[in-house]
């Protein structure tokens, strides 16, 4: 065949397929239901690696023949376009979870770290990442962008990040080898990890967590759902994608938004959530198009009005 299927010619398609697993590797796959957002078009291909061995095998076979590759975990903190993704996106879902002696915790990266990771670790009296209780994250989502979450109780009113809890990592590197690693290779910053610049792949990761009585964990569990439920959207009913735009420090840009008069700001579908001016949620039915002007209107408005410009934390993929 030497038709053009969505953007790639059938035929590459066809061998990447073959070379993966052609009763497992999906053509024309919606990726709207698998982002947080719930919102987007088609991938050429969609295939779900569950090992390292697979993982390994579909990037390497993207790369050798030219077919542009998208890697997903949990679907959070991204918005893809209603045109969908033309080459191939390959779903990490490796999983698997072994305890290990004196707190030491290996977890696969595409294990969601709500619920399954935290409610294992928290039944063993194992404390740490119980404070990203209620963010939508894999394990590898959460070494990507250093994972936060600022703790709401008094006595601990500080922002908890995720390479505190980490020891070390399995990584697949963009030349195909596999590598130990430790904390200090990511280079760890705010919403930021050294495998955004080198396209390195978390397979798995191994975490340090602390003894802790299960009473304890689940008071603070609790605290840090409450204050989430007062501040973010359930996304059952509001699907969103978290933050739209990187911090502004000692300002907030939720803030800046607010302050222009568009929280609560409808286009279509979509909305500047009506209790945090940084989050953009799916009403029902919207479209990228639609999230993507009230990301612009946001930008326009903050930077005319008060001359800070906005930079979306949030990656856009695909066509749009």
């Amino acid at each position: 065949m030497d038709v053009k299927l969505r953007g790639q010619a059938a035929s590459t398609l066809d061998r990447y397929a073959q070379i993966v697993d052609p009763g497992r590797v999906i053509r024309n796959v919606p990726l709207g239901p698998r982002t947080t957002f719930k919102i987007g078009g088609p991938a050429d291909l969609y295939y779900e690696a569950r090992t390292p061995g697979e993982l390994a095998l579909a990037v390497a076979a993207a790369r050798e023949l030219g077919i542009p590759l998208f890697v997903l975990g949990r679907g959070a903190n991204i918005l893809v376009g209603d045109k969908g993704f033309r080459g191939v996106v390959v779903r990490c879902a490796i999983s698997g979870v072994e305890l290990l002696p004196e707190g030491r915790v290996v977890a696969g990266a595409g294990l969601d770290t709500f619920p399954d990771l935290i409610n294992a670790v928290v039944a063993r009296g194992l404390g740490g990442i119980h404070h990203f209780v209620g963010i939508p994250s894999t394990v590898g989502g959460a070494v990507w962008q250093n994972l936060h979450f600022l703790s709401p109780a008094p006595q601990r009113e500080r922002t908890v990040f995720w390479e505190e809890v980490m020891e070390g990592a399995t990584i697949l590197t963009l030349e195909g080898e596999v590598r130990q690693v430790d904390t200090e290779y990511f280079r760890f910053g705010y919403d930021y990890s050294v495998i955004h610049d080198t396209g390195d792949l978390v397979l798995d990761v191994t975490l340090k967590l602390n003894p802790t009585p299960v009473d304890e964990l689940r008071r603070v569990i609790r605290e840090n759902l409450e204050w989430r439920d007062q501040r973010h959207p359930d996304l059952w009913l509001y699907p969103c994608a978290g933050s739209i735009f990187k911090k502004i420090e000692g300002i907030g840009a939720g803030r800046l938004v607010d302050e222009c008069g568009l929280k609560g700001h409808v286009h279509g579908a979509a909305q500047i959530f009506h209790k945090h001016a940084n989050i953009v949620v799916n009403l029902g039915g919207a479209t990228a198009a639609e999230v993507r002007t009230l990301i612009d209107l946001s930008r326009s408005t903050v930077l005319r009005e008060t001359g800070y410009d906005l930079e979306p934390e949030i990656r856009f993929v695909g066509e749009f």
